[in-house]
């Protein structure tokens, strides 16, 4: 170790009596700039406005990867080494920092938080990390020895720590890859509609983030699209249910079908509508996720209208989830547990702080309060914390499963974790946070056709498409195969 710290201060000493042409108006800013990632954080913020979905992706990835560096290196690392900064007698003053570190010196935070940042980023838009990211990190770690504040060794090891930190987060969060949506079954007829005559559209207002200007609103935007199509928005003092049912009954007479624009829980109405009355149902997302509408293709409201009018369909299954109460169906999901808890409880924040802000509030306090459901299934006694049941299969494994693989399989995609082994909630927080949960003891998953919850016992609500509803007695889960036809685009637009 003697040895390595001689070469160290050796090479520093170098670095600091050497004059580095062009070095002198870039390096030291640049080290300024990346204090408190503030560069860091800006870069995200200008990915995430301008990079679209995948900018999006790479910097909440860069975001999270520089957090966990950071927190390791200055919380952790400088804590244990201790290590004293280099002495500044021979860097030219007019290279020095104004403010000097007062921390210890080992790791480098800033080329920790660096090197995490351009890693994070290149995990999920590579060329843009290695090309415009990675150039500018290297530069500030480069700076950090440039203007005396760590020996190199302390930058190296300050970039060893900030990629591993990014390539850690594989393990909670999968890499997103683009795939093509999965093929749906045979095409069945369903009628075209030129210019949307026949079609009749109910616009959830309340759904997304609407800007209230109707030249740019979804409403608006499909009077555009389609001229024909009857287009009804319903507002928030409005009943969407009996909204979709007059929809619906005048789209029958036309011989037409029934539109739908919102987030998934408004999607599920629509569905449940129009498959109770035979009618063709078309799709244009319209909320904060649109998973069911992301899964048959449909990106844009665009494609929608494009799917309209060329008059392309399949049939899709359904999930039914049938209590003492009735039958419901699910588009996409359905779960018991801590989730329909969570749910309930962002309702209640969310009018109040926002649908993002309620969501993580909730997400924080259900962790701390929330037990596991006591519950029979097939005559079991079983203590959950979930009972998730997907529409069809899902990926990835775990707690958070994303996109589909198929839209009329015949399966349920059931996930449970348990909460009946010894320190439950701990080993399930620790196999959240390590992203180990589809391999964890805790964590069953199976491919059924049905289920039966023989009785639900302290489980009081259940989620249906992300609404929190009651839910009492017993439960079966199960498919309508072929249960709803739905418009679909010829050449649907990847996940």
């Amino acid at each position: 170790m003697a040895t390595l710290d001689a070469l160290d201060r050796a090479l520093f000493t170098r670095i600091a009596l050497a004059r580095l042409p062009g070095a002198r108006p870039v390096l030291p800013r640049l080290s300024r700039a990346a204090d408190h990632g503030v560069l860091w954080m800006s870069s995200a913020a200008v990915l995430a406005a301008v990079g679209g979905r995948t900018g999006r992706r790479a910097a909440m990835r860069g975001v999270g990867s520089l957090a966990v560096a950071s927190a390791v290196a200055n919380v952790a690392a400088k804590h244990l080494t201790r290590r004293p900064r280099p002495l500044l007698d021979q860097v030219p003053v007019i290279r020095r920092l104004v403010r000097q570190p007062f921390t210890t010196s080992f790791p480098s935070g800033h080329s920790a938080s660096a090197a995490a940042f351009a890693v994070g980023v290149a995990i999920e838009a590579p060329l843009l990390g290695a090309l415009v990211v990675a150039p500018v990190a290297g530069a500030v770690a480069a700076s950090r020895i440039y203007v005396g504040a760590h020996y190199p060794g302390d930058v190296l090891a300050g970039l060893a720590l900030g990629a591993g930190a990014a390539a850690l987060t594989l393990r909670w969060w999968p890499r997103h890859v683009e795939s093509p949506v999965p093929a749906a079954p045979a095409r069945v007829a369903v009628p075209a509609l030129p210019g949307g005559a026949g079609l009749c559209v109910v616009v959830n207002a309340n759904s997304g983030r609407g800007n209230g200007n109707e030249q740019d609103s979804p409403a608006g935007r499909l009077a555009e699209l389609l001229p024909g199509a009857d287009v009804r928005t319903a507002g928030p003092d409005d009943d969407l249910v009996a909204l979709l049912e007059s929809a619906a009954e005048d789209a029958a007479a036309r011989g037409g079908a029934l539109g739908v624009c919102g987030g998934d829980g408004t999607v599920n109405v629509a569905a449940t509508v129009a498959a109770r009355r035979g009618l063709p149902l078309a799709v244009f997302p319209g909320g904060t996720l649109n998973h069911f509408a992301v899964d048959l293709g449909i990106r844009t409201l665009d494609a929608g209208a494009a799917a309209v009018e060329a008059g392309n369909g399949c049939a899709v299954d359904l999930g039914l989830a049938t209590d003492d109460r009735g039958q419901r169906v699910f588009a996409n999901t359905f779960s018991l547990g801590v989730y329909p808890e969570l749910v309930q409880l962002r309702e209640k924040l969310e009018g109040r702080l926002g649908k993002w802000p309620a969501l993580a509030v909730a997400v924080a306090r259900a962790l701390v309060k929330a037990e596991p459901v006591e519950v029979e299934v097939s005559g079991v006694p079983r203590r959950l914390w979930l009972l998730f049941a997907g529409n069809g299969v899902y990926d990835p494994p775990g707690f958070a499963p994303t996109r589909r693989t198929g839209l009329a399989d015949g399966l349920l995609d059931v996930r449970t974790v348990d909460g009946s082994s010894p320190f439950a909630r701990t080993r399930l927080a620790g196999a959240l946070l390590s992203g180990t949960l589809g391999r964890s003891r805790v964590y069953r998953a199976a491919r059924l056709s049905a289920l039966e919850v023989t009785s639900l016992g302290t489980a009081r609500r259940m989620s249906v498409d992300g609404e929190a509803v009651p839910a009492t007695g017993s439960l079966r889960l199960a498919k309508a195969r072929a249960g709803l036809t739905v418009y679909r685009p010829t050449d649907p637009e990847p996940a």
